[in-house]
């Protein structure tokens, strides 16, 4: 059982497509402005670009007026790439310089130029119809300028990087690769990142992926190993739901520049906490038809291209093997169905397309250096446009998009009768912590189902059979009302139904495993004293990392009972004029005798917890109230980098010592201990299995493993730079490894044991 309790919040079953409010609202477009310091930037663009692919130093840059001194930024793209374009993609890094740059938090600015778009609006489009079923980029528009001069416009898409990891995926530390081979794809390439299997020797392949994370080429070639020799267990090491998303995505949008296309390409893979890779989708600039290059399987036509397609390709492993799994196919087509329906077949995507092109149009008009004409970018959306490059011609999207409804409305494997969910509930509407319950769904049309469930956000959904047979408090048996009994080992549980029969899948909701049902378990609100802050940092450089590996202020909240509490609607604040700062999520809540992690970094963007301010190391206040009635409050003191200022015991009196992130606080560590940070690593987390730690340190290491009950459950001392940790009889859970040196330098890493 998972022992930190994390935010879960309930997903909203959407029925329009959502805009935010922040660098990437797509009813606003952006402006953009670089300056250099010499007039022949574009020519030493061109030479970075065609040699070394560095950045170029830009005097600044200004983003919405706010300045940036010193950063980097060069040409990007392949195809959308040229010596004599007047505007060419471009790559942004605020951060080249200056660490701490960022706008928003991003600190990557990537802008495509519209080339074989006459549209102007394929890929922001694309994303927010691919953002309703998957995680993927957030994008919208940018007029750009150089040395005060318009390039025009661009549409701008978020860098797929570690802060896009921390927020979508909980983690920004697994194997991370860029799936296009090195040096661009094209006709005669003679790599390509197809998941093919070519042998155990990592090399192999480093010309068709691109590692974006310290280590991970094993880790990459043992999951292509899996999909090509022993598909069997590719849900151990593959997100398979998400891969039938991209593909089905890719097939229904005719997004052929990508890995179902020719090149096989243009995705990301990122391990996640679970052990497990994710694809994510991205470079949605010639979706709709708008890639030359076809399927990479002969001869097709965009209107009618079938959702089997590639099924028998000799290139792409990932097609061939998801497809001929019939399960796997049945949910694929159930996928391609919910994407058609919901956005074709009904013409939704029509309103977001019109939306998009009337925030543009000016941009469009205005914009000197375009690829198309202003009557082709007005015409784009119903109408082909003839170009004299490869393939001949670019599709209107809505002449595209009505024929593929229509060519599906007759498609044999499209047409097969699902299963219908006609309903679903919990046995208990308001259970209880640790309580077991059945859920239950009405079908008809079924043979089998199932229930997928997770007890926690960051966890894996796992799929159990649900039973007719009168035994699982499912009613009669035989009556096509299922059930599944789940022990509610959580503060929520997320959930959806997936029924099949022989042709054709269903899932509830619709958008699952991306959405999903909940069911809450009753907490209480807290009372005065229940709930404590129990400790916090300051000034944190190493004492523990948020989703995206920052380093940042943190507070630890400690539920003094044993019950579990509802913390929704609660407060938390540094500012006793203003007790209502920071609100607790909905369904934010903390177990009996548990611990609750704030971020106090002012990055609300982030998932999970962070709070809207920081903390002082000069000493401020931290109140958690009900916006009226003060709950808990603490006036803490000048504070120490790395030295936590803590309760010793847990809810007792502050002192400072050694920081405890989400463990009990042990009042017996001194804060003369050395607080630097070791260079040690802990994987795989989480484990199955045994446990193992790589150090780079010299001499001993004392070893140290406690529970989040503060017990010392393993201890050992190891000259060994890598060293095996019997874990693999340990309880399901959290765990603390803690590590102290010869010389008394300590860190501590977290980690679960599935």
């Amino acid at each position: 059982m998972k022992r930190i309790s994390l935010i879960i919040g309930i997903v909203c079953l959407k029925t329009t497509l959502v805009f935010s409010q922040d660098f990437y609202d797509r009813s606003i477009v952006q402006t953009i402005e670089i300056f250099f310091n010499s007039s022949t930037w574009d020519a030493q663009l061109d030479a970075l670009a065609t040699s070394t692919e560095d950045y170029l130093l830009a005097d600044s840059v200004r983003i919405n007026g706010v300045v940036f001194d010193s950063v980097g930024v060069k040409y990007k793209g392949n195809s959308s790439y040229n010596t004599n374009n007047n505007k060419n993609p471009l790559h942004i890094s605020l951060d080249w310089v200056h660490d701490n740059y960022d706008y928003q938090g991003y600190t990557d600015v990537k802008l495509q130029n519209g080339y074989q778009d006459p549209s102007m609006i394929r890929e922001v489009l694309s994303y927010a119809i691919s953002e309703q079923y998957m995680d993927c980029p957030k994008a919208n528009f940018a007029n750009v300028y150089i040395n005060g001069s318009l390039r025009g416009l661009y549409s701008s898409a978020e860098s797929i990087n570690d802060k896009f990891n921390g927020d979508h995926f909980y983690s920004s530390n697994g194997s991370f690769f860029k799936c296009n081979p090195i040096g661009g794809a094209g006709p005669g390439a003679s790599v390509s990142p197809d998941l093919k299997y070519i042998n155990s020797d990592s090399s192999s392949y480093a010309n068709g992926y691109e590692l974006k994370s310290t280590y991970g080429w094993n880790d990459l070639v043992a999951m292509i190993d899996t999909l090509n020799n022993n598909f069997a267990a590719i849900e151990s090491i593959l997100d398979v739901d998400r891969a039938l998303w991209m593909l089905a995505f890719n097939n229904v949008l005719v997004n052929l520049d990508s890995y179902s296309g020719a090149f096989r390409q243009n995705y990301y893979l990122f391990k996640d906490l679970n052990e497990r890779f994710l694809p994510i989708g991205w470079d949605y600039n010639m979706s709709f038809g708008g890639f030359p290059g076809g399927t990479g399987s002969g001869a097709y036509t965009a209107t009618t291209l079938d959702p089997m397609s590639n099924n028998a390709s000799t290139i792409h492993p990932l097609i061939v093997k998801m497809l001929s799994n019939a399960q796997y196919k049945r949910m694929y087509m159930a996928h391609i169905r919910t994407i058609v329906q919901e956005m074709f077949a009904s013409s939704l995507y029509v309103t977001t397309a019109n939306t998009l092109r009337t925030t543009i149009d000016a941009s469009v008009q205005a914009d000197p250096y375009k690829f198309f004409t202003y009557t082709q970018f007005q015409n784009g959306l119903t109408t082909a446009v003839t170009t004299g490059g490869p393939g001949g011609s670019i599709p209107g999207i809505q002449a595209l998009m009505d024929a593929r409804a229509t060519f599906f409305s007759t498609n044999a494997n499209y047409i097969l009768v699902s299963p219908v969910i006609s309903a679903y509930a919990s046995s208990v509407a308001s259970p209880t912590y640790g309580q077991t319950i059945t859920i239950t769904a009405t079908c008809s049309n079924e043979t089998t189902v199932y229930l997928g469930y997770r007890m926690d956000t960051p966890l894996k959904f796992t799929r159990v059979q649900m039973f007719d047979d009168g035994a699982h408090n499912d009613g009669a048996a035989g009556d096509q009302v299922y059930g599944a009994f789940v022990t509610m080992n959580c503060v929520i549980l997320e959930y959806y139904i997936y029924a099949e029969n022989t042709n054709a899948g269903l899932f509830s909701p619709q958008r699952a495993e991306h959405e999903y049902h909940t069911l809450m378990v009753t907490l209480p609100a807290p009372t005065v004293g229940q709930i404590v802050v129990n400790e916090l940092m300051a000034d944190n450089t190493s004492s523990a990392y948020d989703e995206n590996g920052e380093s940042n202020d943190w507070i630890e909240i400690y539920n003094t009972t044993s019950t579990g509490l509802n913390l929704s609607g609660l407060y938390l604040s540094d500012d006793y004029l203003n007790l209502t700062k920071w609100q607790f999520p909905a369904n934010t809540g903390i177990l009996a005798n548990e611990y609750l992690i704030i971020w106090a970094d002012n990055d609300t963007l982030q998932s999970g917890l962070h709070a809207n301010f920081k903390l002082g190391i000069n000493g401020e206040s931290v109140i958690i109230s009900d916006g009226v009635t003060v709950l808990d409050a603490i006036d803490f003191p000048i504070q120490t980098t790395d030295v936590a200022y803590a309760r010793c015991p847990d809810a007792g009196i502050f002192t400072y010592g050694y920081p405890t992130f989400a463990v009990s606080n042990n009042c017996f560590l001194s804060i003369s201990e050395d607080l630097l940070p070791l260079n040690v690593s802990v994987y795989p987390v989480p484990t199955s299995g045994n446990v193992f730690i790589s150090s780079k340190e010299d001499g001993a290491l004392t070893v140290q493993i406690v529970d989040l009950q503060g017990r010392l459950i393993y201890e050992t001392v190891t000259q060994e730079q890598l060293t095996e940790i019997p874990s693999i009889n340990w309880n399901s859970g959290y765990y603390v490894i803690r590590i102290v040196t010869q010389n008394n330098k300590v860190t501590t890493i977290p980690f679960i044991r599935e």
